[in-house]
């Protein structure tokens, strides 16, 4: 019979996706057969699945924490925010709609059936489900309909492990606290708790750890020591993006907006390993740095809000003398789309349908189509032989003089554009800077050199995660305590 155990967390930010990607990868250490869930997850950094869908980026790399591929059963709803108010919202893989938050509110107890197929589903082919929340049972404003914290564990019968941070400090208070505001139906499913993200001498937290036993009655997990090598895993959030930066370092100077629906910026990650690479996440407010070598644009969740959003910055001038000054750029998905001469909108998937103007470098033209491209790709990089694979994910496509200079090719099939003197360029390909050879290629090409090994860094990673969980956190105490499912 398979098993089940849930960590939530405090808040947002406790590490939760990572804590749950150690555990699975030191669960299939010891042998088990382990797969990740996530109920519902709010992110606009995705990952396409083999089955033909997208989840969240976390369980992807859950995912290859316990060595299978991504599928959509491990995050059966994904919200992608377009707006401050709304998001598109993804159910098993696939576009469901557009809601405003209000109105998600209200219906997404509908959605609890398609959550607990995808669950029990995920159930029949492993040991054991390690269940990630989102956010924090503790926000009761929310609970009404819930399916991502303590509403799923009930209806699914699934034992919850609470997860608490101390690097941002009144951990004591939040463990307790969230004892205090849930029901005593919720607080039955708690089986116990642990902080996450200690710095220095554990033994000094002992009377901290004793104290919130003594006050709620829950025994204690662990308190996991900070894990340094953290950001050496793909990021899952947003709040992410200032640890991928290596700002003051030599070699390479690439520059990257930080726009407001920034989405799949794990493409920042290889180049973020590159010792040889000073990589700069520019914050709104700023200006883009002249000493740059590159500007890459990255993926957007709204592409014509984000140019909108990039214009006002100013950083449209500061791409065009970028670019005088014999800079180069390269715009990857709605980047690719923002570098064209137009990106239309006929039916309104974005906004009021219409017409926009782009940067204008690039000679393409972007129209913006309802169905999505979901695509797993692979193919080679002409201009230096280069094997290259990744993911495609976006709405529209794109056509014009520059595209018969193609950057990539999947099975002879030509992908994306290059400016005439070869310094602008732009594809839909997410993860191509994962490619080793593709890396060193380009890198050497702006007078630089590529050290790392990207995908083998990825899983050194975590295995090192995985040991540093067997090690701090009581994994025998996490068996015993999951429930069997259905059970």
């Amino acid at each position: 019979m398979t098993k089940a155990i849930m960590i939530q967390g405090t808040g947002s930010n406790v590490g939760k996706s990572m804590i749950v990607a150690g555990i699975l990868r030191a669960l299939r250490a010891r042998g088990m057969r382990v797969r990740p869930f996530k109920p519902q997850n709010m992110s606009n950094n995705a990952a396409v699945t083999s089955d033909g869908g997208e989840i969240g980026r976390a369980q992807a790399l859950q995912a290859r924490a316990c060595g299978v591929a991504p599928h959509t059963d491990m995050n059966p709803i994904l919200l992608k925010p377009q707006s401050n108010t709304g998001a598109q919202v993804i159910v098993q893989g696939q576009i469901a709609g557009h809601q405003e938050a209000r109105a998600f509110g209200r219906s997404k107890e509908a959605l609890m059936p398609a959550v607990l197929q995808s669950f029990h589903r995920l159930a029949q082919d492993c040991d054991m489900i390690v269940v990630e929340g989102a956010g924090s049972p503790a926000e009761t404003n929310l609970r009404a309909g819930d399916i991502a914290n303590m509403g799923f564990a009930r209806a699914a019968g699934v034992p919850v492990v609470l997860m608490g941070c101390i690097d941002r400090g009144g951990v004591i208070a939040q463990i307790v606290g969230t004892q205090a505001v849930l029901s005593e139906a919720d607080n039955a499913l708690i089986r116990g708790f642990a902080v996450n993200k200690f710095r220095g001498d554990r033994s000094l937290f002992d009377a901290g750890r004793d104290d919130i036993v003594a006050r709620t009655g829950w025994p204690s997990f662990g308190v996991l020591p900070w894990f340094a090598d953290a950001a050496r895993l793909p990021a899952e959030d947003v709040m992410d993006l200032p640890a991928r930066a290596r700002s003051g370092g030599a070699g390479v100077v690439i520059a990257v907006p930080q726009l407001p629906r920034i989405a799949n910026f794990d493409d920042l990650d290889p180049l973020a390993a590159e010792p040889g690479v000073d990589l700069r996440i520019v914050p709104p407010g700023t200006p883009l740095p002249a000493d740059a070598d590159v500007v890459l644009l990255t993926g957007s969740k709204s592409t014509i809000s984000d140019l909108a959003a990039l214009r006002a910055q100013g950083w449209d001038i500061d791409i065009a003398a970028h670019i005088r000054r014999g800079g180069h750029v390269v715009g990857l998905c709605g980047g690719y789309q923002m570098l064209g001469q137009t990106i239309a909108d006929p039916d309104g998937i974005e906004g009021p349908a219409g017409t926009v103007d782009g940067l204008g470098h690039l000679d393409v033209h972007t129209v913006l189509e309802p169905k999505k491209n979901l695509s797993l790709r692979h193919g080679t990089h002409p201009a230096s032989g280069a094997d290259v694979s990744g993911y495609e994910i976006h709405l529209g496509a794109t056509t014009g003089p520059d595209c018969a200079r193609p950057w990539l090719r999947f099975d002879g099939t030509p992908d994306g554009a290059a400016s005439a003197d070869g310094r602008v360029l732009g594809c839909y390909l997410h993860g191509v800077f994962a490619s080793d050879s593709f890396r060193a290629a380009y890198l050497a090409g702006l007078g630089g050199t590529a050290q790392a090994a990207f995908e083998a860094q990825v899983d050194a990673t975590l295995d090192a995660l995985g040991a540093h969980i067997e090690a701090y956190f009581d994994l025998d105490a996490l068996i015993a305590a999951a429930g069997e499912v259905g059970g």
